[in-house]
């Protein structure tokens, strides 16, 4: 599992920041036929939605990870004690 969503989402939300920046300083009043701050915001809600969707996942995964860690480590202890 690679961290190329994030990755990506990050970015996103930098351009956004960067599009924000440039529409407060009046150097862009629109991208095509879309007001800025509307491109904006599309973008740094898709950003952040990568990077909230893959550290939930990467939680995820964390935790059937430890609990299959556990469940070994317990089967383990039971078979030590039985043999």
């Amino acid at each position: 599992m690679n961290r190329a969503g994030r990755l990506i989402g990050y970015a996103l939300m930098a351009g956004a920041v960067l599009l924000a920046i440039a529409m407060r300083s009046g150097q862009m009043t629109s991208v095509g036929p879309f007001p800025v701050a509307a491109v904006a915001l599309l973008l740094g809600m898709i950003g952040v939605m990568l990077v909230f969707t893959d550290l939930m996942v990467r939680g995820l995964y964390a935790q059937v990870d430890a609990a299959k860690r556990a469940e070994e480590a317990s089967e383990a202890g039971k078979d030590d004690a039985a043999g």
